[in-house]
């Protein structure tokens, strides 16, 4: 007899969105890998620590060095560096150094990414499409990085332009939503209001939505009526 239920497929990662805002990350390693580690580290909006002499820094670290984007230890990793983090990134060409700074983590529970490692993982990193607050990562659980690369900017492609640019409006209008109705109770109406909002209005209209437009539209969540953005601007053209 057939499941109604999903099928199990093991083998995965659980896909997060980890936030990491004012956590202290320790990157060490100062190379082309630790660059990209950094920049993931500093769009989450993390306190980055850098250790790695700075002979070792390439161009794009040490810029981020002189900037004061990160914090930089200018020698080798001591095990006196964990202190504190919240979280360590390891991308270093010794795998023995390497392997005890993994085996240090674990001991002090702390979570790990020993580059091109992954037993020696906790977390992976996946390939990233950006665009404002949308972030969409394709992972092959570290079995092939170039075709994560692949498939998502094949995604990529295939997403409208603006799309960053009407989630910001949509994350505006949830938050004065909130504003209108911020009973718990409200929840689930809330929830299914801006799921007909995100569904029955272009994305033109989305991304064209400005803060009067919203006004407007909230004068409807009470009667649970989504008009279009045509409508409210006619409605709001007829008010004194």
């Amino acid at each position: 007899m057939p499941s109604k239920f999903p099928e199990v497929q093991g083998g995965g990662s659980l896909i997060i969105a980890w936030q990491v805002q004012q956590k202290n990350v320790l990157v060490v390693g100062g190379g082309e890998v630790a660059a990209g580690r950094i920049l993931h580290a500093l769009n989450a909006d993390a306190k980055v620590t850098v250790v790695c002499p700075a002979s070792g820094l390439n161009d794009e670290v040490a810029f981020r060095v002189s900037q004061s984007q990160v914090t930089h230890i200018d020698r080798n990793f001591e095990p006196a560096d964990l202190e504190g983090a919240d979280m360590v990134l390891c991308a270093i060409d010794d795998p023995e150094a390497s392997t005890s700074v993994w085996k240090l983590c674990k001991e002090r529970r702390i979570p790990a990414n020993i580059a091109d490692v992954p037993p020696e993982c906790d977390f992976y990193f996946g390939s990233v499409h950006r665009d404002g607050p949308l972030q969409v990562m394709v992972s092959t659980n570290g079995n092939g990085p170039k075709l994560a690369s692949i498939v998502r900017k094949k995604i990529a492609d295939t997403l409208p332009d603006n799309m960053g640019a009407a989630i910001e409006n949509v994350g505006k209008l949830r938050k004065k939503l909130r504003d209108v109705a911020p009973s718990p109770q409200e929840g689930p109406k809330r929830m299914k209001w801006m799921s007909g909002v995100c569904e029955s209005w272009r994305l033109e209209d989305l991304v064209h939505m400005n803060e009067r437009d919203m006004a407007g539209l909230l004068t409807h969540y009470e009667s649970g009526r989504i008009p279009t953005l045509g409508e409210v601007r006619t409605s709001l053209l007829a008010l004194p």
